[in-house]
């Protein structure tokens, strides 16, 4: 071969090469922008999983559903795109059931890998964020506000990361994570779900963990609601537990809620342990809860509402000051629960500061 022809063979590779790396991916995804008074609903319809619908800043007046996997919804910060009810209820069923956001896939075929960040939801009757039948949800840089239930809530649903959210102002938990909420059954198991670096403030209750197992809140802030944390089980095989509650700062959660059906008043709760197992709680900083309900204190283990005990739990290396009646109260009837090198004034029965 001469060497004209081998250079001629180069150009003609190299050109080829060229042409094929300029040439666009049939799978490249797609960025549906969306202004306020446009439809969201339309725009996630038209998404293909690995897109994003990207909301522009103001106020989009709808709610969302969301049922195609490795979707991404983002608005331009929480303070500057927010979602509030829309006038035409009948739009969606998420609407129609009082949502700002539903996440909603099946046991048998989970919703994969949706991803809900930076924006707002605000005043919504029932629940900013609701998911049922999710795998590997993050939901991050959300403030949920005002809404009537729960800020951001999830159910049947595994591997979720749930961070650096503002969950405020709503009327039951800020945060509220479930086995199931239509059913009776034993706990769920998580999956490694996160719930970390989130703020928690003016709720009934911060966040609820209720049946569920194998899960960390960590890291989160929480002040001025009626209680912190709730870690909530019974008598249900499995056990609820098995979780951690870490390096939390709980302070000043004074705010008085009426009692309901399931719980007595509740004012002055820190982090409240009902009927769990095997839970570790540890290396929190729990100051100044101050109430007279059953539940007021630092850290509270109480017996479940149908009277399961709390057992094996590990109560260890926690700063506890200034709460009321006590920093550490144990008023369960197992014996199987430890308290260790936690730093505190009071506690119930005396001796375990």
């Amino acid at each position: 071969m001469t060497r004209r022809h081998i250079a001629y063979l180069a150009c003609a590779t190299a050109a080829v090469a060229a042409g094929l790396g300029a040439a666009p991916s049939t799978d490249a995804p797609t960025v549906h922008r969306v202004q306020p008074g446009e439809s969201i609903q339309k725009a996630v319809d038209a998404a293909k999983p690995g897109d994003t619908v990207l909301l522009a800043p103001g106020t989009h007046k709808e709610s969302v559903d969301i049922t195609v996997s490795n979707l991404t919804l983002r608005g331009h910060g929480a303070h500057r795109t927010v979602l509030v009810p829309g006038t035409d209820s009948g739009r969606s069923a998420c609407a129609k059931a009082g949502n700002g956001i539903c996440v909603t896939g099946t046991d048998k075929k989970p919703v994969e890998r949706v991803t809900v960040r930076s924006l707002t939801l605000r005043g919504f009757e029932k629940n900013g964020l609701w998911a049922t039948g999710t795998d590997r949800l993050k939901v991050q840089q959300v403030t949920a506000e005002k809404n009537g239930q729960w800020g951001i809530a999830e159910e049947r649903s595994v591997r979720s990361v749930l961070t650096h959210n503002a969950v405020e102002k709503n009327g039951d938990a800020g945060l509220f994570v479930a086995n199931t909420t239509d059913t009776e059954e034993g706990a769920r198991d998580a999956g490694k779900t996160v719930i970390q670096h989130n703020r928690m403030a003016d709720n009934r209750v911060g966040v609820t963990v209720r049946r569920l197992r194998n899960l960390t809140v960590d890291r989160n802030e929480a002040t001025g609601n009626c209680a912190a944390v709730f870690v909530v089980g019974d008598e249900s095989e499995p056990r609820a537990g098995a979780l951690s509650v870490t390096r939390n700062h709980i302070h000043a959660n004074n705010k008085y809620c009426p009692k309901t059906p399931r719980l007595p008043f509740l004012q002055g709760s820190g982090i409240v342990l009902t009927g769990a197992e095997e839970t570790l709680v540890a290396w929190n900083r729990v100051e100044n809860n101050k109430g007279t309900s059953p539940l007021s204190g630092g850290i509270v283990l109480f017996k479940s509402l149908v009277g399961a005990p709390n057992e094996r739990n590990e109560i260890r290396d926690n700063l506890v000051t200034g709460n009321s009646p006590a920093d550490l109260a144990d008023r369960d009837t197992a014996k199987t629960n430890t308290f260790s090198r936690n730093t505190c004034t009071l506690s119930e029965p005396a001796g375990m500061c």
